[in-house]
């Protein structure tokens, strides 16, 4: 005679964490709801955007300007035939230190990090996914950790991308001000912003 043992205990486990599956979903992205002002940035680099300015220029600084306004800085003139602000200094050619650019409008281009990342890695991500099912099968994590780590391995390809992304390149005056001629990134604030958020089938995030 043969006996059939069954583990009723893990069969119902199984049940629960699939069905669970379905019990939820990942949001991964800059939320405004967490800063407002990174998600803005995002926006604006995910697809491109044209500044134009509300009086008769834009001021965009140099280098010498440094982080202050064109109020900030005292003697400050434009000189006559030229689209700049400078101040007067006679170490400097011609007698002047230009501190900002005059421009009617800046261009900021499209530099997409989180569509195209979904395009490059969902046939990766894919895979992922069905290998944590596959731990979920054998009982070996929950519903909730296949999402978790979907989420984690989601988020830091994002943060890849923004971290690897060249073109289009920042202007000259960008990179001289930033120091750098990686377009996504100056202070890192962008790239630590994207996360990921589990979320329940009642909207509630877990």
């Amino acid at each position: 005679m043969v006996h059939v043992h069954t583990d009723d205990e893990g069969l119902q486990r199984l049940y629960h964490e699939l069905a669970e599956l379905d019990r939820y979903s990942i949001e991964i992205g800059i939320f405004g709801s967490d800063d407002s002002f990174y998600a803005m940035i995002a926006n604006v680099h995910e697809f491109g955007m044209t500044i134009k300015a509300k009086n008769k220029y834009l001021a965009i600084p140099t280098k010498e300007a440094g982080d202050r306004k064109p109020s900030e800085i005292p003697g400050l003139f434009q000189p006559k035939g030229k689209n700049v602000l400078a101040v007067a200094d006679k170490t400097a050619e011609n007698g002047i230190k230009v501190m900002f650019i005059l421009k009617e409008s800046v261009n900021i281009p499209e530099r997409s990090f989180i569509r195209s990342t979904f395009d490059e890695k969902n046939d990766e991500w894919m895979d992922f996914l069905e290998k944590q099912i596959e731990k979920l099968c054998e009982l070996e994590i929950d519903a909730q950790t296949v999402f978790k780590r979907l989420g984690a391995r989601i988020a830091g390809d994002i943060q890849d991308k923004i971290r690897d992304i060249r073109t289009p390149p920042n202007a000259p005056l960008t990179i001289e001000n930033k120091g750098s001629d990686n377009p996504l990134i100056d202070t890192g604030g962008l790239r630590m912003h994207v996360t990921w958020k589990l979320v329940r089938d009642d909207g509630e995030y877990v």
